[in-house]
């Protein structure tokens, strides 16, 4: 098994690297791939080294999977170079999200529907993941009519640069702004850039996607926010139902749902916070609670790693799917 790792020297790609070798994949070659001033270079995986090559040098060595998360455009030039030399490409880009003949993958929902012909499979947007994990069993049972969801996103979405951008802010260092503002003290609500409706792309991605894996009947609006946060991405979730649900039986749903982790009893003072779900592959749900100003709605509080399940962990769940029903 020949594994292709295409943006290997990111921060997902250093994670997805992380999550490969603590969830043993079957590599039997390991292709780290990024771009071209990082060829050559050396990445440690399992103990061994491994030298970065160039992209046409990994189409060549033709790998059975290539993970992808490299940025949008270097996805829409050499997905399709990878994919006709035979090889099963997992993007984490958005260039293939919404493209009708690519499949939108969250594995717990619906990687039943991959065949052996998917060469180009798309992950979702890190927080719509983890919204949708929690909303899929719910919708099974009561049937969501609309969701109102605000997010509160970790720096780390951004990257590196980000990052460094609120460490220095917080050392009160003057340095590269990954952001148009400051970050650190401060709250900024845009992600990603403006569309003509008014919201910015990150919203409408949590509303195309979510209608993509779930049902496009669901009415779905979003706020997306950047916080001071480094672990992950937080979203405070209003669910309208077709039908009347029982707060327990909610409970009880999420907490037999794979992938989840009920975080909620409020005389313990638990509840999700990204503090808790760094570095961790779950879906945390916790203030669980009847929306007393409407019938049959319900609020959530839902953090994850947006780099984990967000991000490298989905994807590499993705990989083991194909992995283990022969689709590779």
């Amino acid at each position: 098994m020949k594994v292709a790792v295409v943006g290997a020297t990111g921060m997902v790609g250093e994670v997805m690297l992380k999550v490969l070798a603590e969830r043993n994949f079957p590599i039997t070659e390991l292709i780290p791939v990024a771009s071209e001033k990082s060829i050559g270079k050396e990445i440690e995986y399992k103990g061994d080294k491994y030298k970065i090559v160039g992209m046409q040098e990994a189409v060549d060595k033709q790998p059975q999977i290539a993970i992808f998360s490299a940025g949008g455009s270097t996805s829409l030039e050499w997905a399709p170079v990878f994919a006709a030399a035979g090889t099963t490409v997992i993007d984490n880009s958005s260039a293939w999200r919404m493209d009708q003949t690519k499949k939108l993958v969250v594995p717990e929902i619906n990687a039943s529907e991959l065949t052996q012909s998917d060469k180009i499979i798309a992950n979702p947007n890190c927080s719509t993941i983890q919204m949708v994990l929690a909303l899929a069993p719910l919708h099974k049972k009561y049937n969501i009519k609309r969701v109102v969801v605000s997010t509160y996103q970790s720096v780390t979405g951004t990257g590196v640069k980000a990052v460094r951008q609120l460490e220095n802010e917080y050392a009160g260092v003057q340095g590269e702004m990954a952001y148009k503002y400051p970050i650190h003290r401060n709250v900024i609500p845009q992600i990603d850039v403006f569309e003509e409706n008014g919201y910015t792309k990150e919203e409408m991605k949590m509303v195309r996607e979510t209608h993509k894996i779930l049902d496009k009947n669901i009415a779905v609006t979003s706020t997306t926010v950047r916080i001071p946060v480094v672990g992950g991405h937080s979203e405070s979730v209003n669910i309208e139902f077709e039908h009347d649900f029982d707060v327990n039986d909610i409970r009880k749903i999420l907490h037999e749902t794979p992938g989840i982790t009920v975080q909620d009893n409020i005389d313990t003072f638990t509840y999700p916070m990204p503090m808790y779900a760094e570095g961790k592959d779950d879906v945390f749900v916790g203030r669980i609670r009847r929306d007393e100003s409407q019938p049959n709605t319900l609020n959530m509080w839902i953090v994850a790693d947006n780099l984990r399940k967000g991000a490298a962990t989905n994807a590499v769940q993705i990989a083991e799917y194909l992995v283990a029903n022969h689709l590779v």
